[in-house]
């Protein structure tokens, strides 16, 4: 597996299984509230989020965890296309 989506409600384990998966697999894992919040726990604009994950998705490996719903389709996409 070389592309992996983790969606799910809060607190359901998304990152717990995104940090097993990433230590079996050799990959980093994103957590996207890690990428959504800056320092200051300030969100991101939209654009600037989906932009990122646009960049995340164009490695050829990747584990990316978290539940937006609108850049689901960024990493949807992705694992179908890849």
């Amino acid at each position: 597996m070389e592309r992996i989506a983790i969606v799910g409600c809060g607190g359901s384990g998304k990152s717990r299984l995104a940090r097993v998966l990433g230590a079996r697999l050799g990959i980093t894992p994103v957590h996207l509230d890690a990428l959504y919040y800056d320092k200051d726990w300030k969100p991101l604009s939209q654009k600037t989020f989906a932009s990122l994950q646009r960049e995340l998705v164009t490695a050829p490996r990747w584990i990316i965890d978290g539940n937006y719903a609108s850049t689901l389709p960024i990493h949807v996409l992705a694992v179908n296309n890849g």
